[in-house]
């Protein structure tokens, strides 16, 4: 499972025009499944996107968590993270999981996100979604349950 995290001031889903998410100060989170990602991926992202200390303090020193500052995390499911380019110049999807249990590794991931008392905001799995965001930093992070 992979996780592309960025703070953000805000961060917001449209689908045709209308808005289906929008969050202030936080997280912006896009996941990808993999089709042998398992909870034990779930559990590792969850823990480490609560824990991670990425938002500035009183002395402006990059030690707060997202719990700490009570901020928000927006989940936007994004197939294209499990990309394989190695051979030739079209992407290869066939280690991404299958639509069903992608989806539900993602509520799972959403759900767990949600009993570490965060407010959790979700995009539409499987449409295609304007996502809008204010980086702040720019402060961009890339986790890989299986590194």
């Amino acid at each position: 499972m992979k996780a592309l995290i960025q703070r953000v001031r805000s961060a917001s889903v449209r689908i045709n025009n209308k808005s289906i998410s929008k969050i202030n100060l936080g997280l912006l989170v896009f996941l990808g499944v993999y089709k042998d990602d398992d909870i034990n991926d779930i559990i590792y992202l969850v823990n480490k996107t609560c824990s991670m200390r990425i938002f500035p303090d009183t002395n402006n020193k990059i030690n707060y968590s997202i719990k700490d500052i009570k901020g928000s995390i927006l989940v936007v499911s994004q197939f294209t993270l499990c990309a394989n380019i190695k051979k030739g110049n079209r992407p290869n999807f066939t280690n991404a999981a299958q639509s069903q249990y992608a989806k539900k590794l993602y509520l799972k991931f959403c759900s767990n996100l949600r009993k570490n008392n965060i407010n959790v905001f979700e995009g539409v799995f499987g449409e295609n979604m304007d996502v809008q965001l204010i980086n702040d930093g720019p402060f961009t992070i890339y986790i890989d349950s299986k590194l």
